[in-house]
């Protein structure tokens, strides 16, 4: 990102260098503590008003008081849940109409894991991870059905917001977990049933709220080692100055070179925030940089694993994710009864991704010392539009190096309002807000023409493909910029018509302008407008002061993204996330929601028990899906492919205690196409004619396994030893490309992991971990491939017959580390 952004990664690194040493030492203060936590392990919110005696209610206007020193008001605890974008206060979880899931910074850290997504996959019971890139820092996270995945070109169903700041990148809504700060973490929430949270809320959004020196204060070091060549290390520290100002950072790199060749990773990442309050106003200054770089990004076919579980195919696969965002985030309360905040912020987003891959050029029939494209007559040209020479020897396998740039640079504003007023003597919360969000891309791609090794790697030889003409116009480089510009109004209001009874209504409404600009000529020029609006309605009612009963329905939409629409006539496929071709527009994806359920919380003798259980049905009309091309590596097209659904059921239980936490979930999963339709498939069982496989009504989604059991305890032994361990079940899924549920699916399985603590001193900890304890092979994703692009060079250059291509999970694997904490 220039030699501007690495002097302030530089300086930024140093500054808060340079505050660690001065809290270390210039300023002894006690150990940096974990907030503890309770309802669904949600950071409490202290506030100046008295509790009823009966139930928890929000104050005309609760004051947050964490980590500030205690005083003779009356005090109380709530927990308050998100309803909307802004990083104000929420709602009383008894009033949310909707599933409660969240997870705390004290789960984060006991999975060890600089990945977020870990500690979601662990403590959410309808979230399930795949490893679909085949690396472990950069997986899809699914829920419900819905995807939030890094993969370009993946139809995303989950918006992920940081510190109130959308962070779906601007040209595939892709998420980059990668380039999340894991140790900064304060909480993470995942909100469904509510379109406030704007476009790709499908599924729901996943809500991140970063620490800062009010909320956490002390420092923190953390080192870690083991299997693979893993060595990883965080740093934290914050401080509140003094009344009025508070700082604080966060600092982690990680360094680890794979179970599979190629498959190396580094991860570096800062995240720091500079806060003020004054009154009933506070204000903070957030960044983050990170510089990441990853190997390994692709299934494997499965006859290569069966010799070695550390193979790869066609590479090099190499991605790096470089980041440097700014927030700007303001809160006041204006009156007793209304609360003001708004954000600003920017983002500036580079991807480069080197991905080899087989090829459809080959030696021309008639005179092999050229190259043709597609088959033996076409030609391929030279970027020149010149036919290309063959430069290599006869009989070589030829391959290809796709090259892909995303430069992205995004910025916004948002407002929000919060009023507590009384509404006909009941008691009632609104919220209103607005938000402006606009992002430009450059887009650029290339092809370079190689040769296939016996170790599957492709070598290049300079030679660059360009336009080949018809019928494979997608062959030549790519220069592309893109303008999204996204407005979003919304409203929320959540009336007590009694002290028990509580009913939520509102909506949001949408306007999404996508403008594509071809750098290279006028064919993917385009201009595409969306609107909608999605309602909301909800209720909750408090059985007893101990269970509360919620129902609610919500629809969302996402907008087909600048990647989707320059890829979507199944007659000229592209590269996906590489080649782009002038097509017909998409329809936007709506999704209509329902959900209901019961929560409750009881103290008992060993801790507090929690429980919740719930169902959903999300229906999907006009539902985006990435189709293959046949015969074409890497291939395909999206295309709007009708209804789809998504239901299930979802329950959890938990005690937490200072010397037990235990946690059991199970979740159900059905997700299946409402509508007849063709697609284009490797499957063994397509149609030899049409290469399509016929979906029908009732045909399961593939890669979305039905079923997901959790189970997970920490135990103190003594007050310095702790152990603990969680297991994990999950049942088999059809593979992608079998959406016709013809092959046999991809089996289940049931993993277990072990950790223990032991504090040697007040401030010194030290911790293990065995992951995959009884080093069970698995694969979490599989698809099909084209069995005939490359020979399998473990079988004499014979054809593969195993039509499967997978992502192999990690194998045991050993760690163990030190925490100081000052």
């Amino acid at each position: 990102m220039g030699k501007g952004l690495w002097f302030k990664r530089r300086l930024l690194m140093a500054s808060i260098s340079t505050g660690l040493v001065s809290g270390l030492f210039a300023h002894p203060a006690a150990a940096a503590q974990d907030e503890e936590t309770n309802v669904q392990n949600l950071p409490p919110v202290e506030v100046t008003a008295p509790a009823s005696a009966t139930r928890r209610t929000t104050p005309s206007r609760p004051v947050a008081r964490v980590g500030t020193p205690g005083s003779a008001s009356p005090r109380t605890r709530i927990y308050v849940y998100p309803t909307a974008p802004g990083t104000g206060r929420g709602l009383d979880v008894d009033k949310v109409p909707s599933a409660i899931n969240a997870v705390d910074a004290s789960q984060i850290k006991r999975t060890g894991s600089l990945n977020v997504t870990d500690a979601l996959r662990d403590n959410i019971a309808g979230v399930n991870i795949s490893e679909v890139t085949g690396n472990p820092f950069q997986p899809d996270v699914e829920f419900r059905g819905f995807v939030a995945s890094p993969v370009t070109g993946t139809p995303q169903g989950l918006a992920v917001y940081q510190n109130g700041v959308r962070i779906n990148e601007a040209f595939s809504d892709a998420v980059n977990w990668d380039l999340i700060p894991t140790a900064a973490i304060r909480s993470v929430t995942l909100v469904t049933n509510n379109p406030a949270f704007g476009l790709n809320a499908l599924g729901g959004a996943i809500n991140l709220q970063m620490k800062d020196g009010f909320t956490y204060q002390g420092a923190e070091l953390d080192v870690m080692g083991g299997s693979f060549g893993r060595i990883q290390g965080s740093a934290q520290w914050g401080k509140q100055v003094d009344k009025n100002y508070a700082v604080y950072g966060a600092l982690e790199g990680l360094h680890d070179n794979g179970f599979r060749n190629f498959s190396r990773s580094d991860v570096r990442r800062f995240y720091g925030d500079v806060g003020y309050k004054a009154g009933d106003s506070e204000f903070h200054a957030n960044m983050g940089v990170a510089k990441n770089d990853f190997g390994a990004s692709a299934t494997v076919p499965a006859e290569l694993l069966e010799k070695y579980w550390g193979a790869t195919y066609t590479t090099p696969q190499i991605t790096s994710n470089r980041v440097g965002y700014l927030n700007l985030i303001g809160k006041v309360d204006a009156t007793p009864t209304w609360t003001l905040e708004g954000t600003a912020h920017v983002r500036r987003y580079e991807q480069k991704i080197v991905d080899g891959n087989p090829t459809d050029a080959q030696e021309c029939g008639v005179d092999p010392t050229l190259l043709c494209f597609g088959d033996d007559t076409t030609p391929a040209n030279g970027v020149n539009g010149v036919q290309l020479a063959n430069p290599f020897a006869p009989g070589t396998i030829l391959g290809e190096i796709d090259r892909g740039t995303i430069r992205s640079t995004s910025f916004g504003v948002s407002g929000q309002a919060t009023n507590t007023d009384q509404l006909f003597g009941h008691d009632n919360r609104f919220v209103m807000g607005a938000t402006y969000d606009a992002g430009v891309t450059r887009y650029n791609a290339t092809a370079e023409i190689g040769s296939i090794a016996e170790n599957y790697v492709v070598s290049g030889s300079g030679v660059f493909l360009g336009p080949t003409g018809l019928p494979d116009p997608v062959a030549g480089p790519v220069s592309l910029r893109t303008i999204n510009q996204y407005n979003g109004l919304y409203a929320m209001d959540t009336f007590n018509v009694t002290d028990a009874f509580a009913i939520t209504g509102g909506g949001r409404f949408n306007v999404a302008r996508i403008t594509l600009e071809d750098q290279l000529g006028t064919a993917l020029n385009g201009d595409h407008t969306f609107t909608r609006f999605n309602p909301v309605i909800g209720g909750t009612y408090k059985i007893t002061p101990e269970l509360t009963a919620y129902a609610g329905y919500s629809e969302a939409n996402r907008v087909p993204t600048p990647l989707e629409l320059g890829c979507s006539d199944p007659a000229r496929p592209c590269l996906i996330a590489a080649f782009l071709v002038s097509d017909p527009p998409l329809k936007q994806v709506v999704s209509k929601t329902v959900e209901a359920g019961l929560r409750g919380t009881k103290e008992l003798n060993i801790g507090t028990l929690g429980w919740k259980i719930g169902g959903f049905r999300a229906t999907n009309h006009e539902d985006i899906l990435a189709v293959p091309a046949v015969g074409r590596t890497g291939f395909g097209y999206f295309s709007n492919v009708g209804r789809t659904r998504r239901q299930g059921l979802e329950a959890e239980v938990n005690i937490k205690s200072p010397a037990l936490q235990f946690q059991a979930s199970y979740a159900f999963v059905d997700a299946r196409f409402l509508d007849p339709l063709e697609l284009g498939s490797e499957s063994p069982f397509a149609d030899p004619a049409t290469e399509t496989i016929r979906v029908l009504p009732g045909n399961q989604i593939p890669a979305v396994p039905r079923h997901r059991v959790k189970v997970g305890v920490d135990y103190s032994v003594t007050d310095v030893w702790k152990v603990g361990g969680n297991a994990l079940f999950v049942s088999n899924q059809y593979l992608v490309g079998d959406e016709s549920n013809q092959y046999a699916k991809l089996p289940s399985y049931t993993v277990f992991n072990l950790h223990t603590s032991y504090q040697v001193a007040k401030n010194v900890q030290l911790y293990g971990r065995i992951d995959n304890v009884f080093d069970k092979r698995y694969a979490t994703y599989g698809q099909f491939f084209d069995r005939e692009a490359v020979p399998n060079f473990t079988n004499g250059g014979a054809e593969f017959t195993d039509p499967r291509s997978l992502s192999p999970a990690r194998p045991r694997a050993f760690y163990a580390g030190m925490r100081v904490t000052f």
